[in-house]
């Protein structure tokens, strides 16, 4: 039988570095409740959400204020609660919000999707993995824009929210074009 050797030498251990070097960023981090604000980020039943209300209570017979939030969630629009102790953590999304130039929508609803601050001559890269969102203001207004009449020398800006793993476009605006 092959004896382990349990050394603390300085012998490199090739997975533990591959395993490190692999990592995902984590797409979350954790915040203590009594640091959360109304408009910020949470996670409430494993979605992120933008917090609409936050109160506290009292402290009672166990010692510690609770804190109750609702939140609605950032791509669906669905509203959550829930409750937590003012000194435990919870879960904050990263959420991340970007700026793009909508260059064409294609028959099948997709977006083509140029990054602003790319038209210096850089490598430009599409972006083209995101529908036009449906049945909503958003949808309606990016397409009314798009493919209104009297659109000839402007520009259609969309931003779109990514967080989780989640990309949405949630704005879109007119402007013209220099």
């Amino acid at each position: 039988m092959a004896e382990v050797s349990h050394s603390q030498d300085s012998e490199e251990h090739p997975f533990e570095a591959a395993a490190v070097a692999d990592a995902d960023p984590s797409p979350t981090y954790p915040a203590q409740c009594s640091s959360l604000r109304k408009n910020g980020y949470v996670i409430l039943k494993s979605r992120p959400c933008k917090i609409s209300l936050i109160s506290a209570c009292k402290p009672g017979k166990h010692g510690h204020a609770k804190i109750n939030l609702t939140g609605i969630d950032i791509f669906t629009g669905k509203k959550y609660e829930d409750s937590c102790p003012s000194s435990h953590k919870m879960d904050v999304p990263i959420v991340v919000r970007k700026a793009y130039l909508l260059v064409n929508i294609s028959t099948d609803g997709f977006l083509s999707l140029m990054p602003l601050g790319s038209a210096d001559g850089a490598m430009m890269t599409m972006k083209e993995d995101l529908r036009l969102p449906e049945g909503g203001d958003v949808g309606n207004k990016i397409e009314r824009l798009f493919w209104g009449v009297g659109a000839e020398g402007k520009d259609i800006i969309v931003a779109v929210v990514n967080g989780m793993g989640e990309e949405l476009v949630v704005e879109a605006k007119e402007v013209s074009s220099n």
